[in-house]
């Protein structure tokens, strides 16, 4: 049964419970997938989940997920894999076993290298899993200052294709070719995605981010294809927008947009204004999901990994990736310790006492751990 029969099918009362919290992330497929997942087994043990601490401030921000979780006593436990860092030449096999066992993976950043013929890790981990669907949720969190209010909304980023297929060769010296790929499949599935989101989540309003007016035929089957799935779900209210008119939009009226579905690098560029609008990257919650496997994360990270003087000083923010976790519990059908994590996190920012410096403050990651940690109770 897929979201919206699952839905439809809802009585009255039951339908309160199927819409869940704005930063609830479906499988594709719904509940009733062909491998569901089992968040806590029947005789008590903790669900594993991956864990990938990753370069930079990545060890510390997962380290304050850990001491989260173990306080709020969370029926979770992590596959540990601190030898992961950006400049591999890929994911370890004993890594990968893990995540396609676990199905789901908690990730610190990991850099990507300029040059050098390394890849992105991130980008190769996507594509190996098909966690096709990147969702972003920028919000203005209460007692957090920014330059708008009103804001709340998410970017849903095709993940696979793309100019992020890695198609790109040198012609001729000083000639380089890059290819960009979009496919009737990928763009179908993204934008039932973002449909299924908006309805599952209460949302009102669907808005392609395209370039079709130039590149008729790639950005063109991309919105073909997302009104074609419009066509399914004639509640939600279904918009397009050229993408340069769209970032002057987000600067001007945020409170416009609603969900997003994008192409790879446009939701990429998107998702980091938004965050950007909103409070900063530092509190932005994100995720990517598949059909089997999910990996959550902090939702922008605009460059940010690896910074050495936040890392030295030990003041990187956990806000986002905690709050990613709450994604996470949500995924594992564990909405309780969800919304007490996710409530911790935005009490803490709202009383302002304890906050990094990205955030106007000069706390350390331990202090902000510590103080979400006493928020708990």
């Amino acid at each position: 049964m897929g979201l919206k029969k699952l839905i439809s099918s809802c009585t009255p009362s039951h339908l309160r419970s199927c819409i869940r919290s704005v930063t609830y992330m479906p499988r594709p497929g719904g509940h009733h997938a062909a491998k569901p997942i089992t968040p806590i087994t029947s005789d008590g043990v903790p669900r594993p989940v991956s864990l990938i601490p990753g370069d930079g401030i990545g060890p510390l921000v997962t380290g304050a997920v850990e001491q989260v979780m173990h306080a709020m006593q969370a029926p979770v436990t992590f596959e540990k894999f601190d030898e992961v860092h950006g400049n591999m030449q890929g994911i370890p096999d004993d890594v990968m076993d893990s995540i396609r066992r676990t199905k789901v993976c908690l990730k610190g950043g990991l850099i990507t290298p300029l040059g050098g013929g390394v890849s992105s890790l991130s980008l190769s981990l996507r594509k190996e899993l098909d966690l096709f669907v990147s969702l972003v949720n920028c919000f203005n969190l209460p007692g957090l200052f920014s330059r708008y209010d009103k804001v709340d909304l998410v970017v849903i980023r095709e993940n696979t294709e793309g100019e992020y297929s890695g198609l790109e060769h040198e012609i001729v010296p000083g000639v380089v070719e890059s290819l960009k790929v979009i496919t009737k499949f990928c763009s179908e599935r993204i934008a039932r995605y973002a449909f299924e989101y908006a309805h599952l989540n209460n949302r009102k309003t669907v808005t392609a981010v395209h370039k079709a007016n130039i590149m008729k035929l790639a950005d063109g089957l991309f919105l073909e294809s997302c009104r074609e799935i419009a066509k399914d779900y004639p509640q939600i209210n279904y918009n397009e927008i050229i993408v340069d008119n769209c970032c002057m939009q987000l600067v001007s009226k945020p409170e416009q947009f609603d969900v997003m579905v994008t192409p790879n690098l446009y939701g990429n560029l998107v998702a980091n204004t938004a965050a950007g609008i909103a409070g900063g990257t530092g509190v932005m919650p994100g995720g990517n999901v598949g059909l089997e496997y999910a990996i959550f994360e902090q939702g922008a990270s605009a460059g940010n990994v690896g910074k050495p003087k936040m890392v030295e000083k030990k003041k990187a923010n956990p806000v986002a990736l905690l709050l990613s976790s709450a994604m996470m519990l949500r995924h594992l059908e564990l909405p309780d310790y969800a919304d007490r994590l996710e409530t911790a996190v935005k009490r803490v920012i709202e009383e302002g006492k304890y906050r990094t410096k990205d955030l106007g403050g000069s706390s350390t990651t331990q202090e902000v751990t510590d103080a979400v940690i006493s928020a708990l109770k």
